[in-house]
């Protein structure tokens, strides 16, 4: 038995008539007497018989009935899903996420997104840029965020916005009465940088900057995360260069200034998926990303610089 055959059956046991339910399924009486009868020819039951006032139900007919309507809402439901995860509307999104990511943008993102797609699950793994590289070719992961994301062949990685960069210290620091701190000021200050890990990110790119303004860098610790980096700063060990999201890390004891810089003023913020991934619930997250990125472009004012070969840009 189908579910066009449940339809019909139910039609019968609820008008307890052949003719009205063929009305009700705008179909001749004939056809759905012919259905009914194969129903019961390949339950090999009867579940029908004639009454003063109608048809009623057999014991079998009856037990049959308390199951029918419950199979066509099943299949009613998995046909809804079914069309809403084709249109983005449902399913899961796992999001590789970083550090200072989650302190301003990413939950921005993330209440935009749900907001419209209440029915998509979504699920933040936090995760290195390699690891992130990685997760997005084992499909365990459908999107992540970071900074300086090297050009991949199978990777598209488009650079979200540009934040500010500040630097942090502690406010028993001499260099906390200048509005603005150049790299200059920190020759030879000791220095926390972040991120410790294989591939090019903040930490090479202050590196960079003071080599290039003939500064020296004073490395007191490098370590993994933005959060043990301000912690240490804020306990005195040392200044930072941090993004302006990480100032939502109001720690006891630690004050942020603008960096100035001729060759370190920003850093930008990239999205990166599979290459050509058909997935409907990525293509509707990446408009939420695409339209959120416009409008911070025109609220800053900040327009996205060149990025590598191979990866695209908005703004």
């Amino acid at each position: 038995m189908d579910l066009r055959q449940m339809k019909y059956f139910l039609a019968v046991a609820e008008e307890r008539s052949f003719g009205r339910a063929a009305e009700r399924l705008h179909m001749a009486q004939p056809p759905l007497t012919r259905q009914i009868r194969a129903i019961e020819a390949s339950l090999g039951v009867r579940l029908f018989v004639r009454g003063p006032k109608g048809v009623e139900l057999t014991e079998a007919g009856k037990a049959l009935l308390e199951e029918v309507p419950n199979i066509l809402a099943m299949a009613r439901r998995a046909e809804e899903k079914v069309q809403s995860a084709s249109l983005g509307l449902a399913g899961r999104l796992d999001i590789g996420i970083f550090g200072s990511s989650v302190l301003n943008v990413i939950p921005l993102l993330l209440k935009r997104f749900h907001d419209q797609r209440p029915d998509v699950k979504l699920s933040l793994h936090s995760l290195t840029k390699v690891e992130q590289l990685d997760a997005l070719r084992e499909r365990r992961i459908l999107v992540g965020f970071n900074r300086l994301v090297p050009s991949e062949s199978d990777i598209d990685v488009e650079v979200v916005l540009r934040e500010k960069l500040v630097v942090g210290l502690n406010e028993q620091h001499p260099l906390c009465a200048k509005d603005e701190i150049s790299i200059r000021d920190m020759d030879n200050e000791p220095m926390i940088l972040y991120p410790n890990v294989s591939l090019p990110g903040l930490m090479e790119s202050v590196c960079s900057a003071f080599r290039r303004e003939e500064s020296r860098i004073r490395i007191e610790q490098m370590v993994e995360d933005v959060l043990t980096c301000v912690a240490l700063v804020s306990a005195g060990f040392g200044l930072c260069i941090t993004t302006q999201s990480a100032t939502n890390l109001r720690l006891p004891g630690i004050v942020y200034r603008p960096l100035k810089s001729r060759y370190l003023s920003d850093i930008e913020l990239s999205c990166m998926y599979r290459h050509e991934d058909p997935s409907p619930v990525l293509s509707a997250f990446l408009d939420v990303v695409r339209e959120f990125a416009e409008s911070y472009n025109q609220e800053t004012g900040t327009v996205a610089r060149a990025v590598p070969v191979g990866t695209k840009r908005w703004g």
